[in-house]
């Protein structure tokens, strides 16, 4: 094996970019592997895990870009590194577009005054630095960065309270702003459904299907994870929800989390009363109770979130295609599986996609478990070995440390998909795929040949093996959601038309009656 490094000094990418270019990277014939990063002390212990640390690569600095390239020889090595050269001109080449590069936010600001947002893509140690520069100078803040500690993310949510904007993350995935697209975003209608989320998959889907019944979104905010624990209060849905009360473009308002602090929910209950439009709550495994006595619409899942967004914004429900679960499917599968053919196994791009699979399984079942298990008794001793049902979120921190995001680098899941698919009790295996700016071009293709060897060698053993995927994208992603479907039916994959059917089949079909 020959190995190539370059450690370029002083000279910054964001994260996001430098993930995009190694999963490329990856991608080259003969590569063995390829790492670029920053020279952080959290890249380097990636690099010292997977044995390609050295000395030179211990001096790096976090302002200096690393580059490594490892293949069977000098020559190919040698070649490769030409090749990544040429992405990252490419990249400064952009798609045609106008570029202007700033060293500093800044100067960035300086040079633009009338911008009013700030996206910040950087190393966790340097974002909350940056986040409230940004403030200061006026600017809204989309915070994709992670790794801020929630004593900077109260401080950086109370600037922006204080001054009227709205402060986004940390740990932000995804927005629409004015109608566009930020960082993981879909392509959607406009319209006049406002949302704002605490997750990034679970507002995806739902703006997403709320394009899908015929409805379209006027601003998507998102607050970030932890914005409605007990620390940090539910400092940015408020205001969220406050700003979408005073936009006049939304008519109705979504609100989309995992399970809330207690104390927080009451908090943005207590809100919804206030507001002057209607409000869908959507709290994965929440109370309906609650909820309706704040005057809010309860949502159990996110396709009754959006069906009912769509439906109080003026859409005729009788237009709008619902797509119904397919109980003869149901049947059908059922009587494929074998008696020991017991357990889901479901492996998520998404935390709140794997979230609502997950608890609707909990509803039929009690041994349901998972890396990111709202009741700690039902976490996975080891979450590299699944225990009965088990749903995986490969976004976790514990998966993607140092490590492209699944929903750019999607291939992180084929290993243990290939394992799942080798136990014999094993029944269906779920599965996302995530579309729009920012994901992998074709996530879809990424995992057809894993899919095709699975199915043969569950075939030659003489059992079936349920496959159920669910692409979260539109027909104005690109790719579309249409041709991503056309390649998993092609591969004998079962499709849902949503993440609660696809939650609601996966669970149906592994049922085995008394």
């Amino acid at each position: 094996m020959a190995t190539k490094i370059v450690i370029k000094k002083n000279t910054y990418f964001d994260s996001v970019s430098l993930m995009s270019l190694s999963t490329k990277a990856n991608r080259m014939e003969g590569v063995d592997q390829a790492f670029i990063a920053m020279g952080t002390e959290m890249n380097k212990e990636v690099l010292r895990n997977v044995g390609l640390m050295t000395p030179e690569l211990e001096e790096a600095k976090n302002s200096d870009l690393m580059i490594v390239v490892k293949t069977v020889s000098d020559e190919l090595t040698e070649s490769v590194y030409e090749e990544v050269e040429r992405l990252f001109d490419k990249k400064d080449a952009g798609t045609g577009t106008s570029e202007i590069k700033y060293s500093t936010l800044d100067s960035a600001a300086s040079a633009i005054p009338d911008a009013n947002l700030a996206v910040i893509s950087v190393n966790g140690a340097y974002a909350a630095r940056e986040a409230k520069k940004a403030l200061e100078r006026g600017l809204h803040v989309m915070l994709f960065s992670d790794n801020v500690s929630v004593d900077e993310e109260v401080e950086l949510k109370t600037i922006a309270h204080e001054r009227g904007l709205l402060m986004m993350g940390p740990d932000c995935g995804t927005a629409i702003i004015g109608n566009t697209g930020l960082c993981f975003a879909n392509a959607v209608r406009k319209g006049s459904i406002g949302i704002v989320g605490a997750s990034g998959t679970g507002s995806q889907e739902v703006s997403v299907r709320i394009h899908d019944f015929g409805g379209g979104v006027s601003q998507l905010i998102g607050t970030g994870g932890r914005d409605l624990s007990e620390r940090v209060g539910g400092i940015m849905m408020l205001d969220g929800m406050r700003a979408l009360n005073e936009d006049q473009a939304t008519k109705v308002i979504v609100l989309v989390s995992k399970p809330p602090a207690k104390s927080v929910e009451q908090k943005v209950l207590a809100e919804i009363k206030s507001m002057s439009k209607p409000v869908v709550v959507c709290f994965i495994g929440g109370s309906e109770e609650a909820v309706v006595q704040a005057g809010g619409h309860f949502a159990k899942t996110t396709k009754e979130a959006a069906l009912k967004a769509v439906i109080l914004s003026g859409v005729d429900e009788s237009t709008i295609d619902k797509h119904p679960l397919n109980l003869p499917l149901i049947e059908e599968i059922k009587a494929k599986l074998k008696p020991e053919q017991k357990y889901i196994r479901g492996l998520f791009c998404g935390g709140t996609l794997c979230d609502e699979a997950m608890y609707l399984a909990m509803e039929k079942y009690a041994d349901v478990y998972s890396n990111i298990p709202k009741s700690p008794e039902y976490r996975l001793a080891d979450i590299h070995t699944s225990q009965a049902h088990t749903f995986i979120d490969f976004g976790d921190d514990e998966f993607t440390n140092g490590k492209p995001h699944p929903m750019i680098d999607p291939s992180t899941r084929i290993e243990r998909f290939m394992r799942e698919a080798k136990d014999p009790s094993v029944g269906v295996i779920l599965m996302d795929f995530v579309l729009g700016f920012g994901s992998h071009e074709d996530p879809v293709g990424v995992m057809l040949p894993a899919i095709t060897e699975a199915k043969r060698l569950a075939e030659q053993e003489g059992r079936h093996l349920e496959i159920v995927g669910y692409v979260l994208g539109t027909d104005l992603d690109t790719p579309s959601v249409g041709e991503q479907l056309e390649k998993l039916v092609a591969a004998g994959v079962t499709y849902a038309s949503s993440s609660t059917n696809a939650g609601l089949l996966a669970r149906g079909f592994v049922e085995k009656g008394v």
